[in-house]
């Protein structure tokens, strides 16, 4: 399976991936990888709708999508997978998919949570998430479109005293 993009954004899949990212990142499937989102068939229809024409959406729970990863029978397939927070991308990389950058698109603020930049938000759980991803060698970027300029996100944790 060729991961041409993983995404972390609260809001998973909406009008700026599915126009911008899917076309950029030229992926034949747009992956929601979520455990609970598999489980709430309101929310797959409304994700499965907002893909673009002639590109195929699932949702799936994380431990299928490691198996998946790893089955032959998608070798070749080109996907953008998409998840909600920074732990899901962490055990998606600790169940071995390869990624050389995560995107950060947005995490939404709520108590407990400190806001980084203009879309993302985060509290300590984010913190230890993207402190073990990059210590992986993986590039933390901030974009919200493809057009944007790439933001290293692990500059703006150490700016900002929250990593070392």
């Amino acid at each position: 399976m060729d991961v041409r993009l993983m995404r972390i954004d609260s809001r998973l899949l909406h009008g700026q991936v599915a126009t911008n990212w899917a076309k950029t990142a030229k992926i034949d499937r747009i992956l929601v990888v979520s455990d609970s989102v598999a489980k709430d068939e309101l929310r797959k229809v409304i994700i499965m709708q907002a893909a673009p024409p002639g590109t195929k959406a699932n949702v799936i729970p994380l431990a299928k999508m490691i198996r998946i990863y790893h089955d032959p029978r998608f070798y070749g397939l080109r996907v953008m997978i998409l998840v909600e927070n920074p732990q899901d991308a962490k055990r998606l990389i600790q169940g071995g998919i390869r990624v050389k950058s995560l995107n950060i698109g947005s995490l939404s603020f709520e108590v407990g949570r400190k806001m980084v930049t203009d879309a993302i938000a985060v509290n300590q759980a984010d913190i230890d998430a993207f402190t073990w991803i990059h210590n992986q060698g993986i590039l933390l970027e901030t974009r919200k479109v493809s057009t944007d300029s790439k933001r290293d996100l692990w500059r703006t944790l150490r700016e900002r005293n929250l990593v070392e």
